[in-house]
């Protein structure tokens, strides 16, 4: 015999715990179901274990999907003050980091602990570790066939987030239940990732690695159908591999496959501009000129990659070699062979195609009683806080829908 629930929520994520604790303090009854031993390992580890549990500025603009507007009815509905005044309630220490990045001063474990506090006042039920065997439609509800037992439940939210981070446990369950519903998928891929470069043509960069700046990085046209363009003034890390830090995970949502990410290493200086007014009066050598304005590794790394001998004098150089010179460093155009995958990324962009949701409560246009919510729909927030602030309002807006 099933055990009944008006709700059953899959994934017990951000997301899901959410959902699954709004539901319940409506009186639904809920049972949420999750395959890991370990709960909500993303929350976990996020924020260097302090997990930045929102952006306090965000908003729509700061999500990518392939129906923008989608977005805006959860986001506008449930706030980063309405998650503020979760915490606050639960007497967790905070502080702002930078860029209205919100992160606990103690640890990710009081985020995970607030949710299941908020999860038993509604007297959630919980199944974990649980597989999750089969999902059927039925006259009844939904039939969850599990390794625990079978459950019935009137309404099912889905809640398994992306492909991101295999290791704790990601998975494409989410994605296979929508389209065993008929559901579309915008083409998964791996976001708010590390960039690579292939071995030859990053040779003369590979020994920068450890190099750290403050730079602009930009991508895409913003021409054409469904080109969308980024820009970021974020940190850049060189790594063995090709770059990484803030600036790159931000601009890989944004980067399309065979297309250069444009970087401006000295965003507030027109280099050659400067060099080519200072050849009379500056008596150095290029490197030395360089490296007052960036790490001496990178500015001797620069000037070789480019063919510049770091001891020739700026006073002997022509103007069109000082255009060339500063065009590398204020727009270095180079295209990344790949990213560092799913195993490295942070989040995964595409997902459910939100035109098969319903804005207002997340379920399933053709499907009564099934909701997609959090990381598995296809919204993708920047880095920074964005993508928890999409999980609670998302869970939030099928945890008051659901069973309508």
């Amino acid at each position: 015999m099933a055990k009944q629930y008006d709700v059953a929520v899959i994934g017990a994520g951000a997301a899901g715990m959410m959902c699954a604790a709004v539901a319940a303090q409506r009186g639904k009854r809920v049972v949420l179901i999750d395959h890991a031993a370990k709960l909500a390992e993303k929350i976990r580890i996020s924020g260097g274990g302090r997990c930045n549990f929102t952006n306090i500025n965000a908003g729509p603009a700061n999500f990518l999907s392939e129906n923008p507007h989608f977005c805006k009815s959860a986001l506008s509905r449930y706030t980063p003050q309405d998650f503020l005044a979760l915490v606050k309630k639960h007497r967790i220490g905070y502080h702002e980091k930078h860029r209205g990045q919100l992160f606990c001063d103690d640890s990710a474990e009081q985020i995970i602990q607030m949710l299941k506090e908020e999860c038993a006042e509604g007297l959630v039920t919980w199944r974990m570790p649980c597989q999750v065997g089969s999902v059927e439609n039925t006259s009844e509800g939904f039939l969850i066939a599990t390794d625990t037992g079978d459950i019935l439940a009137d309404s099912l939210v889905i809640a398994t987030g992306g492909l991101s981070i295999p290791k704790i446990g990601a998975t494409d369950f989410g994605y296979r239940i929508a389209t065993q519903f008929g559901l579309n998928i915008i083409e998964p891929r791996p976001g708010l990732v590390p960039l690579t470069f292939d071995g030859p043509s990053w040779e003369a960069f590979a020994p920068l690695s450890g190099i750290a700046l403050e730079v602009e990085v930009a991508t895409g046209s913003g021409k054409g159908k469904g080109a969308k363009r980024g820009h970021f003034r974020e940190d850049l890390l060189f790594t063995h591999r090709g770059l990484s830090g803030p600036a790159i995970l931000q601009i890989s949502s944004y980067w399309q496959p065979g297309t250069p990410i444009v970087l401006n290493l000295l965003p507030d200086m027109d280099v050659a501009q400067v060099l080519i007014e200072g050849k009379g009066a500056i008596k150095k050598q290029l490197g030395n000129v360089l490296s007052q304005w960036l790490p001496v590794r990178l500015a001797e790394g620069l000037l070789l990659a480019n063919g510049f001998e770091p001891d020739a004098r700026l006073a002997d150089m022509q103007d069109a070699k000082l255009r060339k010179l500063g065009d590398a460093i204020n727009r270095w155009a180079i295209v990344p062979t790949g990213s560092e995958g799913y195993r490295k990324a942070e989040v995964t962009l595409g997902g459910v195609d939100t035109r098969e949701l319903s804005q207002q409560s997340m379920m399933a246009n053709k499907v009564p009683g099934l909701y997609f919510i959090g990381e598995a729909v296809d919204v993708t927030g920047w880095l920074g806080g964005y993508n928890f602030q999409w999980a609670w309002a998302s869970g939030v807006a099928a945890g008051q829908a659901v069973g309508e």
